[in-house]
């Protein structure tokens, strides 16, 4: 704990971040406060804005600390994830865009009630909002821990603070406050990131170079192995797990389809998508390389690392400890912004994307299809308030709580996995209905169950366990559901066919 190095200079720069996110929020008041504003920004924002929105979406807390704990303790494998993101934009871009454009629908799931009915646009939004409201919690304990273990700072207070402040300028600046902090705050995390890539190789005893020496030695530029091999993280397996894990953000995340209204043409729809994308493969290559340089780093410095870092299951927080025990003052401030800013752009999209579901899929389509502006409006407000307390409450109890992380996760792939089969049935197969909607999510989940949960089975149940990696669960989840509704609907197809030939 180096609480001595946080200077008097890096608070004013950490205050001053959140004073002027707030009063960022606070300027757009006006324009959110019809329906229209605040969900959609009444379809008057440019590409290049909401791509850097998309942008701040993609990258976390979790990304600003993971990707770099990943690089020092193994190699660029994961790189592998961002390298699908094109492939997946383009798809996006060519299909997924103009379908929800030209619908007309403000939520990515009402169109699933008008393929298969009721209960999949229920099922879909519910699995939504359940898991938003934990990846709120998650993102907002997981930015605490390391500034509370590193700063002596008391974690709770961290985490009210900023689940108050993201909480506070959502419900104010609506999606547009959203958008532009959004912005603003990647700008601020791109920044940090560069100026804390720069200060580590300038570290180095033998200059700039000494990174390459020591990382080629060590392999930390490997993409992973090429085998066909499906129990490990291949190359070839976090390829695919990443094109469908981008495709289920372009196809049925709210936070990107809502994005999608919020721009002034289809032009612009279409390049917010590319700018948030491609930026994402040069700004996660940059965190990958900042892990590949603490090593380096390190590696010359062996005596600045404390030996709790050392253990592999510490290594998201040497990042943060290089910037509390190396960076200058002010620098220091500045990347601690920028892990905060990191954190809210996440935390804040979420928020506003979770209202819009409340009032578009459960409020206005179950309770007062009629309402006009004012209850909508304190519909809105109320589910804002509402989710950040639920995210804030979720941060809090995982303080004690460390397992609830795994299983959550697991829990949110089924979710996940079952959402994106069916929009891909009905994006697909036109003539699918309820009857091969129900059966292949059935099937779906039950597959993604058993990847999720066989792993960790005994004793006579050992040798049903997955062989795969979990990485595929996703994947084979989202297929055999595709695949049995494809299959329903062909024997559905057949049994007409003999029936007119009668």
């Amino acid at each position: 704990m180096v609480t001595s190095h946080f200077t008097t200079l890096d608070l004013i720069v950490l205050v001053g971040y959140f004073i002027g996110t707030l009063t960022l929020g606070f300027s757009f008041w006006r324009k959110s406060r019809t329906v229209s504003g605040f969900t959609a920004a009444e379809g008057s924002l440019p590409g290049w804005l909401i791509g850097l929105s998309i942008l701040g979406t993609y990258v976390s807390s979790i990304s600003f600390l993971a990707l770099p704990g990943k690089a020092f303790a193994s190699n660029w494998n994961s790189f592998v994830f961002s390298l699908s993101i094109p492939l997946a934009a383009w798809i996006g871009v060519r299909w997924f865009l103009p379908f929800y454009r030209h619908g007309g629908h403000i939520s990515a799931y009402s169109h699933l009630e008008e393929r298969f009915g009721k209960w999949a646009r229920i099922y879909a939004s519910a699995c939504y909002l359940l898991t938003q409201v934990a990846r709120i919690g998650v993102v907002t304990y997981l930015t605490a821990l390391p500034m509370h273990v590193l700063l002596g700072w008391d974690i709770r207070l961290i985490i009210l603070v900023t689940g108050l402040a993201t909480t506070l300028y959502t419900f104010v600046g609506g999606i547009v406050g959203v958008i532009w902090t959004d912005a603003i705050q990647t700008v601020i995390l791109m920044v940090g990131a560069l100026v804390c890539a720069v200060l580590m190789l300038l570290g180095l005893p033998e200059g700039p170079g000494q990174v390459f020496t020591l990382a080629a030695e060590h392999q930390k530029f490997s993409l992973g192995s090429f085998a066909l091999n499906l129990a490990e993280p291949t190359f070839w397996v976090v390829l695919v797990y990443g094109v469908v894990i981008n495709l289920q953000n372009f196809g049925v995340d709210q936070n990107y389809v809502q994005r999608y209204h919020t721009s002034k043409s289809d032009a612009e729809a279409r390049k917010s998508i590319w700018v948030g994308s491609l930026l994402y493969v040069p700004l996660s290559a940059l965190f990958f390389f900042i892990g590949t340089a603490l090593f380096a780093y390190y590696a010359t410095h062996p005596e600045a690392l404390p030996e709790v870092y050392r253990d592999p299951a510490r290594s998201d927080s040497v990042f943060p400890w290089f910037i509390v025990s190396v960076l200058p003052p002010g620098v220091t401030g500045l990347l601690v912004a920028s892990i905060f800013a990191a954190a809210m752009s996440t935390i804040s999209s979420s928020l506003n994307s979770t209202a819009t579901i409340v009032l578009n899929d459960y409020y206005l389509r179950f309770f007062r299809p009629d309402a006009e502006e004012k209850p909508k409006m304190r519909m809105l407000y109320g589910t804002t308030i509402i989710m950040g307390v639920l995210g804030t409450g979720i941060a809090l109890a995982m303080i004690n709580v460390r397992s609830a992380l795994d299983t959550w996760w697991t829990l949110a792939g089924i979710f996940g996995g079952g959402m994106l089969g069916l929009f891909l049935l009905g994006f697909l197969a036109r003539s699918a209905g309820k009857a091969a909607g129900l059966t292949a999510v059935s099937i779906g989940v039950l597959v993604i169950l058993w990847m999720s949960l066989s792993p960790k089975w005994g004793g006579a149940l050992a040798v049903w366990r997955s062989p795969f990696h979990s990485f595929l669960t996703i994947v084979f989840g989202t297929a055999a559901l595709l695949l049995a509704g494809l299959l329903v609907v062909s024997i559905g197809h057949q049994r007409r066919v003999n029936r007119t030939d009668r």
